[in-house]
């Protein structure tokens, strides 16, 4: 299904460069009314993925030329959109739709049930699903989900953060947080990773394997700091206004 996402948004992206060529103007609306037809008569294959997904296809490289736009009309130098290479398109956008939690199983229209592990409860109405491959080849679900946030007591004590480098931070009330020790030893295996892969023959399996492994020790290297400052955060946040 990726493959196929991928497939569709080169070919849109290729429908928007001939369009400029040629001064016509498209929005999002035109690339959408495009689909039906390439679905239809160039790419039958597209009915197998859900049409909402295709859909956000469209919607998100219609993003991406917004968002080129805007950085040169506030004079930075862009470039242009590129066509996407084999393993560079990573997710699949369920939208309000197609999709459906339960029992410990997601169900993905077009794709069927798929067992998952719920990092923590899923609290209020889930209005879209991202699925999203990562280099290491794992996958996950990203929940969007529309809920009111609940205030936290006022516990009446205020406090101020320095970051430094001999300490990770130095807070008012002279608490000090050292520099977690985790860093130093990922950063060494990554090294050590990424000279493996330096040393495989382009092409190979042996590549590929060495590329998944140092994909894993940057996908572990970035979770470790994601827990370390969540902890961090909630620490502050739970004790101080």
């Amino acid at each position: 299904h990726i493959e196929l996402c991928r497939w569709l948004y080169n070919r849109l992206l290729s429908e928007l460069n001939l369009a400029k060529e040629k001064e016509i103007k498209l929005n999002m609306f035109d690339l959408n009314n495009l689909i039906p037809d390439i679905k239809r008569y160039e790419k039958p294959e597209l009915k197998e993925v859900y049409s909402k997904t295709l859909q956000m296809v469209a919607q998100q490289l219609w993003y991406n030329i917004c968002a080129l736009a805007g950085l040169k009309r506030n004079g930075k130098r862009a470039g242009k959109l590129r066509f996407k290479g084999r393993g560079w398109f990573k997710t699949l956008n369920y939208n309000q739709s197609g999709f459906k939690l339960e029992n410990g199983k997601l169900f993905l229209s077009k794709v069927g049930e798929v067992r998952i592990k719920l990092h923590q409860k899923i609290k209020g109405e889930v209005k879209g699903v991202i699925i999203k491959r990562e280099r290491s080849r794992k996958w996950y679900a990203i929940f969007q989900v529309e809920s009111e946030p609940e205030a936290l007591p006022k516990t009446g004590r205020s406090i101020g953060i320095d970051v430094g480098i001999r300490h990770f931070l130095t807070d008012s009330e002279g608490r000090q947080v050292e520099n977690p020790k985790f860093y130093e030893h990922s950063l060494k295996k990554i090294r050590i990773r990424d000279k493996q892969l330096s040393k495989k023959q382009k092409g190979s399996k042996n590549r590929e394997k060495a590329r998944i492994k140092l994909a894993k020790a940057h996908e572990k290297l970035v979770n470790q700091r994601n827990d370390f400052l969540h902890k961090l955060s909630r620490f502050y946040v739970n004790n101080y206004d």
